[in-house]
């Protein structure tokens, strides 16, 4: 399983992001063709206590091809656009690999 990653600071106005994020953002991004799950974590704190981090959003796919296909679909560019819209300073995007045992 190959997942996009979005971690994303903390916003200037945490319910404004949460409105956006949970109300449009999420249900944009869950219809991208070859999504196989979404998780979204938010950040509570850290061992040293608190963290820079707000939310972080895992989305799976069965490879790195599935995945590059999702991203030129209309549903990815749309969430694309969205994220750059409404968070494009305080997210960062990354790929992951899922690693066995």
């Amino acid at each position: 399983m190959v997942k996009l990653i979005a971690l994303y600071k903390q916003p200037e106005d945490k319910e404004a992001f949460d409105e956006h994020y949970f109300q449009t953002h999420t249900p944009i991004t869950k219809q991208i063709p070859g999504l196989r799950e979404m998780k979204v974590t938010r950040i509570v704190g850290s061992p040293m206590g608190k963290s820079d981090y707000y939310l972080l959003c895992e989305m799976f796919y069965d490879d790195h091809d599935s995945l590059q296909k999702a991203m030129k679909t209309d549903e990815g560019k749309a969430s694309g656009k969205d994220v750059m819209k409404f968070a494009g300073d305080i997210v960062t995007l990354m790929i992951g690999e899922e690693l066995d045992d």
